[in-house]
């Protein structure tokens, strides 16, 4: 969709503690046919035309936040902070329930972008140059 995306396919992933936060309706937002997981790993299979940094075949770790790597808190390595990973009309929703809109996330609901998750076969990985390890 853009041209830092990857396309990973999925090898491992986790239930998170956090997970339960969203079966327990403590966090807002789920809707139905949801793709949670936020704890995954695979291997590259598409790489966007704006990332140099990953390579298709190479296996990676995917961490929980989406973070631009280039908004002033992802600068200063503040990546769960990152102003421009959270699509607008949540931020804002966010940001009357939490004080501050927070970054997007994978797989936990709308309030941190709506966001796949890794319990798939393939996710999407926007800004896939920023803290894939």
């Amino acid at each position: 969709m853009n041209p830092r995306d990857a396309i990973v396919q999925i090898t491992s992933t986790a239930i998170c503690g956090s997970d339960l936060h969203l079966y327990d309706h403590y966090i807002p937002t789920l809707k139905s046919g949801d793709i949670l997981g936020h704890e995954f790993m695979g291997e590259v299979v598409e790489v966007g035309p704006g990332n140099s940094k990953l390579k298709v075949g190479e296996r990676v770790v995917v961490p929980f936040v989406i973070a631009c790597g280039r908004c002033f808190f992802c600068e200063k390595q503040q990546y769960s902070a990152c102003d421009n990973s959270n699509p607008a009309e949540t931020a804002g929703y966010v940001g009357k329930a939490l004080w501050y809109p927070m970054t997007g996330a994978f797989g936990y609901s709308h309030l941190t972008g709506g966001y796949a998750g890794g319990q798939a076969e393939y996710v999407r990985v926007p800004y896939s140059d920023v803290g894939l390890s």
